[in-house]
């Protein structure tokens, strides 16, 4: 038998110390760089909606080059990445009709590397990480719509010039002319008032056949409000643009009026006349800024909406969704992926 020596024991916790740095090491690049991963992965995310929403939105309005789709998605994509500084991989993709795909990768914004530095991995020499995401937006004709309850027609007025130069019109209340109304119906042509569903408010969806609300002149009770708002607005220098429902047939008469909804257009509004006091009246005689004696609608029981029919991409400003229905320059624009 031999007596036992502690010395034998030398260094055994060296090797324990060691083993169990591996371990900590490696928990903390699972913990941190998994943290930064996941981050930075948020932060690209964020960049390519909204670069992919931006470029949909401004290329939609009016046709726009390769080039100034890929400025504004780089743009955008710096402005959401906290460094200030993310990759736009390759272009642009604008090979789909009436969709815009964005794809993005991991830049530094210091060293401007295309991977995440100073990941702790890197003390088990583990590579360098690259991050990536991408959206794709897409814009298309309004299937359903809530708003001012008021339809018009698609052959009374000119819907086809939508544009910010589009021609000033006053779409009137039984118009007369040849404008008497589509398929030659009871209904006056020219406009129809909606059911509501909601004080001055009509919801409605294509195809669907809404209700007269009121086959008189005037227009359903508790749009004063409404009116008022869209006054103050102009007065204060800015744009009263109003998607509207607009049919292509309707039937029968006054209350059991029905309006067939193909599409909606939105329009630019200068004035109106809905009435006879002072919020169903606003800038409808030839003497009011930017009107003509063949816009004035001024009259007792003369009743019009005055202004132009304009392009509207709609991100969350309108209450419906996409669908099928007539392009009459009126869209929403949301992310399909």
């Amino acid at each position: 038998m031999s007596r036992y020596s502690p010395d034998r024991e030398r260094g055994a916790s060296g090797v324990l110390v060691a083993v169990m740095m591996l371990v900590l090491i490696g928990a903390g690049a699972l913990a941190v760089d998994a943290g930064q991963i996941y981050a930075e992965r948020a932060q690209l995310q964020n960049g390519a909606d909204g670069a992919a929403l931006a470029v949909a939105q401004v290329c939609h309005k009016a046709t726009c080059t390769q080039a100034q789709a890929d400025s504004l998605a780089a743009e955008l994509l710096n402005a959401n990445a906290n460094d200030g500084a993310s990759a736009l991989s390759g272009s642009v993709e604008m090979d789909v009709a009436g969709q815009w795909t964005v794809r993005t990768t991991t830049r530094d914004g210091t060293s401007g590397a295309g991977f995440l530095s100073q990941m702790f991995a890197s003390a088990l020499d583990a590579p360098p990480a690259t991050v990536g995401a991408y959206a794709v937006a897409g814009a298309a004709p309004l299937g359903a719509a809530s708003g001012f309850p008021l339809a018009l027609s698609n052959t009374c007025w000119n819907l086809t010039t939508a544009s910010d130069t589009a021609t000033v019109q006053k779409i009137s209340y039984k118009p007369g002319g040849t404008c008497t109304g589509p398929s030659g119906t009871e209904i006056p042509g020219g406009w129809g008032w909606l059911d509501q569903d909601a004080p001055c408010r009509a919801a409605s969806t294509l195809g669907s056949n809404e209700l007269g609300s009121d086959p008189g002149n005037n227009p359903p009770a508790g749009c004063s409000a409404i009116l008022a708002e869209w006054r103050a607005t102009i007065l204060a220098g800015g744009e009263v643009k109003v998607p509207f429902p607009v049919f292509d047939d309707a039937t029968n008469n006054g209350q059991n009026g029905k309006f067939n909804i193909i599409g909606y257009a939105t329009f630019k509004i200068w004035g109106w006349k809905f009435g006879n006091n002072h919020d169903y009246e606003f800038r409808n005689t030839s003497s009011d800024p930017g009107m003509t004696t063949d816009l004035a609608c001024s009259a007792g029981q003369d009743r019009c909406i005055i202004g132009q029919f304009v392009k509207f991409e709609s991100i969350d400003s309108t209450t419906g969704g996409p669908g099928g229905g007539a392009n009459l320059g009126t869209v929403q624009i949301r992310l399909v992926q």
